[in-house]
C-alpha cells in the first residue's frame, strides 16, 4: 500500500549498497494528553511524522525505498493527512504489530524482495534527526554491518540497586538514539529469533549476532513523547531558520 501520491522515486548508484529505511510510528499519544497519536500532532502546522519522512527522502541520502509502519487503524488517517498536506514522497505503508519488535519485523517483511543492502530503522517521532546523523549510520553500517546513533549523557548518572545507588562514569555510557542501521540480511537473521522482553531497540536484537558500532548522534534528535518535547522541537526548528 502506498500513499495517494507517489510520483517521486529514488535511485541508488552502483557505487554503494542500496539503502532502505523503516520508519516505525506506533504511538497512541497517551503521555502527550492529546486527542491523536503523537506522530500526527502538528509541529509548526505539519504532522511530526511528515518531518521524519521528508528527512529520509532527501536526495542526498539516496534511500531507495522507505517503509512506514503504522498501526492498522491509523493508516487511513495518515493517508488523509498526506492528501491534506499534498505529500508526494514515495513510501510503502505497512500495518504494524503489537510491539515495536513486531512492527519492525513487519517492515522488514515488506522489503523481502530486496536481496542486499543497508536498512535504517528510525523512530517516526524523531523528526529533527539531521542528514549528517543518518548518513553516519549508513556509512558505519557499510563497514561494520551494524551501527547506531548515540550521545553521551549530559547529567551525572547513578546505578540503583537494592543496596542503594552508585555513581557511574558517564564517559563510558551512551544514550541510544535512532537511526540504527544494519546490513539487511543481518537484521533479518536477528528478527528470525523469538522476541525477548530484553529487546529495547534494534541494537539489542542484533547484539547476539554482531557488535553494534556506535556513531555520534545529536542532542537535537529528540523523541517526541511528552508535551514538553513538542515545545522544544518547535524552538529548535525556529533556531534553524
Amino acid at each position: 500500500m502506498k500513499t495517494p501520491a507517489t510520483s517521486r522515486s529514488f535511485h541508488t548508484p552502483d557505487a554503494q549498497p542500496p539503502r532502505f529505511a523503516i520508519l516505525v510510528a506506533g504511538g497512541s499519544g497517551t503521555r502527550m494528553g492529546a486527542d491523536r497519536p503523537k506522530q500526527f500532532l502538528l509541529l509548526r502546522g505539519e504532522p511530526v511524522l511528515l518531518y521524519t519522512l521528508r528527512r529520509f527522502a532527501e536526495p542526498a541520502l539516496k534511500v531507495a525505498e522507505i517503509v512506514l509502519v503504522l498501526p492498522a487503524d491509523q493508516i487511513e488517517t495518515w493517508q488523509q493527512l498526506c492528501a491534506q498536506h499534498r505529500v508526494d514522497i514515495a513510501h510503502r505503508l505497512v500495518s504494524g504489530g503489537a510491539s515495536r519488535w513486531a512492527s519492525v519485523k513487519a517492515g522488514l517483511a515488506a522489503l523481502k524482495e530486496r536481496g542486499e543492502g543497508l536498512v535504517a530503522v528510525h523512530d517516526g517521532v524523531r523528526p529533527l534527526v539531521t542528514r549528517q546523523v543518518v548518513e553516519r549510520t549508513y556509512a558505519a553500517a557499510a563497514t561494520h554491518a551494524a551501527a547506531a546513533a548515540a550521545v553521551m549523557p549530559k547529567d551525572s548518572v547513578r546505578l540503583v540497586s537494592q543496596h542503594g545507588s552508585a555513581a557511574q562514569n558517564r564517559s563510558r555510557l551512551r544514550l541510544m538514539q535512532t537511526p540504527q542501521t544494519f546490513e539487511i540480511d543481518l537484521l533479518r537473521r536477528a528478527y528470525a529469533m523469538p522476541e525477548l522482553a530484553s529487546f529495547t531497540d534494534d541494537a539489542t536484537v542484533v547484539d547476539d549476532l554482531c557488535r553494534v558500532q556506535l556513531v555520534e548522534g545529536d542532542y537535537r534528535n529528540l523523541k517526541i513523547t511528552t508535551p514538553e518535547d513538542l515545545v522544544v522541537a518547535e524552538a529548535l526548528l525556529a533556531m534553524g531558520e
